[in-house]
């Protein structure tokens, strides 16, 4: 039986580890997660996914706030295990955690490329074609451990995050448990520092966009759906749109057509398709609902 400490937080974590307790040659032995925070506008205090999942198969769990604290780290090393499956987790493994057993970490990404905190979003933001999972061995610095193992994913021109996701998160837990169950057969392989790339936390502040670049403008929406949600400098949230036209020259953020479910609007570099909108403090609605309101017709500016 493979004796295993798992550390996590997301849905994303939350599905690694449901896959490690259903194998019948894995024994989680200790879960490790972020304390409960306090979530949306009354601030209710809620749990971590991985840990509701911990507590429904009776594996002791673990919250601490700062791993790096010595009672956390002794307690730890107290726990006889295999390896230390490492997945979205959010906190810095201190250097006593990773010498008491080969610590996995499962990144979303084709490392080195987008080492951080938000290499899905990264990758829409990008354009890219294609994305994959890292299997790597941990060490202090920020996914720069040796490769186990890469599993790579075609991504289509109009993917969405959510969808993204969910694939990722399917390659993640099957790379997982071939890599847990079969480590010893694999060569971990030093990164090309070279190639290595960096993406940050995504924050409120990153969905502002403007009519500038059409690409660039639905590159945002596909990563910053639904959240944060991309708007304009005036709050106006872009809720439903479409990549109309790449190469065309226009009047930035010029109405060029209305049609019967949504409007054409002009970027300096292509053109935009709107079909939902949601104004400041106002539920989401059809943008011919909100330029009616507005009246405003073509060859006015979407505001």
């Amino acid at each position: 039986m493979i004796k295993v400490i798992f550390m996590g937080t997301p849905d994303y974590a939350d599905a690694i580890l449901k896959a490690l307790i259903a194998d019948d040659d894995i024994k989680v032995v200790g879960v490790y997660t972020q304390p409960d925070k306090p979530v949306g506008r009354k601030k209710i205090l809620t749990p971590p996914s991985v840990k509701v999942t911990a507590q429904e198969h009776d594996i002791t769990l673990y919250q601490p706030a700062c791993l790096r604290e010595e009672d956390v780290v002794r307690e730890l090393l107290k726990i006889s295990c295999d390896y230390i499956v490492v997945a979205a987790y959010g906190q810095i493994l201190p250097r006593e955690i990773l010498d008491h057993a080969p610590c996995i970490n499962l990144h979303a990404s084709i490392l080195p490329q987008y080492r951080g905190a938000s290499p899905i979003q990264q990758t829409l933001l990008n354009g890219d074609k294609e994305t994959g999972v890292t299997a790597m061995l941990m060490e202090e610095g920020l996914d720069t451990g040796d490769i186990l193992k890469i599993e790579k994913i075609a991504v289509a021109d109009d993917e969405m995050l959510e969808t993204l996701f969910n694939r990722l998160t399917q390659v993640a837990t099957t790379l997982t448990i071939d890599v847990v169950k079969n480590f010893h057969s694999y060569t971990p392989v030093p990164q090309d520092e070279t190639k290595a790339t960096y993406c940050k936390k995504i924050t409120k502040a990153d969905g502002l966009v403007a009519f500038d670049d059409a690409q660039t403008l639905f590159n945002k929406y596909r990563a910053f759906t639904p959240w944060p949600g991309i708007y304009i400098e005036s709050k106006l949230k872009l809720k439903e749109i479409a990549l109309e036209d790449k190469t065309s020259h226009n009047e930035v953020g010029k109405i060029l057509s209305i049609d019967k479910d949504s409007i054409v609007v002009g970027c300096k570099v292509g053109t935009t398709r709107v079909y939902k909108v949601q104004p400041q403090s106002k539920k989401e609605m059809d943008v011919l609902a909100y330029i009616n309101g507005k009246r405003l017709q073509v060859a006015d500016y979407l505001s």
